[in-house]
């Protein structure tokens, strides 16, 4: 049995994860969601490391799971205290010596959609703290979900503070923990060749795919449940994979 911990990206909570958590438990496995700091300004890498780090009792262990702006921050855990995997989904990913906010000025990381369609439209509030239109965030992270399903999740969006993109990573290139890179395939959040080149140059992650939206734990929570204990399943050879056509 392992322990999948769980941390939502940007905008979101650990209220993301309440469709996966039963997969994973039905599968035979224990699963906590983490709740990030994510809305406020004060708070830095090393806040989120410690929310983390509250949650993941035995490292060895631990699948540690983390979603789209999480990507910059799990690495970091994972480098401190090696986790049994690290699962980096759909990620953001650091750069040893950069900040988020550098790696955006040479690069082009998200999804063509992302810069054409979306980032224009993007507001702020008054302590700098990103949100979106509610239309337009079921239409970048919920495209694939029954129209009542992504009222649901976008009705518990949250601002995203800046801190944590603008300051510089504190990853130093270490990669101890077997770690794994899953495109989704229908993003429009996050590049999905430039999420694979740089976690197999980065991390030498191996690489799986979900046929998804940026959001497969609330449009799919199964395929994705299947996809993360296919490798630690009793069953059948072929049974995760079957259950991923689902």
């Amino acid at each position: 049995m392992s322990t999948y911990v769980l941390v939502h990206g940007a905008w979101h909570g650990a209220w993301c994860w309440d469709r996966l958590l039963p997969e994973l438990e039905a599968r035979g496995h224990r699963a906590v969601a983490v709740d990030l700091p994510s809305d406020d300004p004060g708070a830095n890498t090393e806040a989120y490391l410690e929310a983390i780090d509250r949650r993941v009792e035995d490292p060895g262990s631990t699948v540690l799971v983390a979603h789209s702006m999480a990507g910059l921050i799990a690495p970091v855990y994972a480098e401190r205290r090696p986790v049994r995997e690290l699962v980096l989904l759909s990620c953001l990913l650091p750069l040893p010596g950069a900040s988020w906010r550098d790696q955006l000025a040479v690069s082009r990381p998200m999804a063509e959609d992302f810069y054409r369609d979306f980032l224009p439209h993007q507001l702020k509030d008054d302590q700098g703290r990103s949100f979106w239109p509610q239309d337009l965030a079921a239409d970048l992270f919920y495209h694939d979900c029954p129209a009542m399903d992504a009222a649901d999740a976008v009705a518990r969006l949250r601002p995203q503070a800046a801190t944590v993109l603008s300051e510089k990573t504190p990853w130093i290139g270490t990669v101890s923990s077997p770690t794994r890179y899953i495109v989704c395939e229908g993003d429009r959040a996050v590049s999905g060749d430039w999420g694979r080149k740089a976690a197999i140059e980065r991390f030498g992650a191996r690489t799986d795919h979900l046929q998804t939206s940026h959001s497969p734990f609330w449009s799919r929570p199964a395929a994705l449940a299947a996809l993360l204990t296919a490798e630690n399943r009793i069953g059948e050879p072929g049974a995760a994979a079957e259950e991923l056509t689902r």
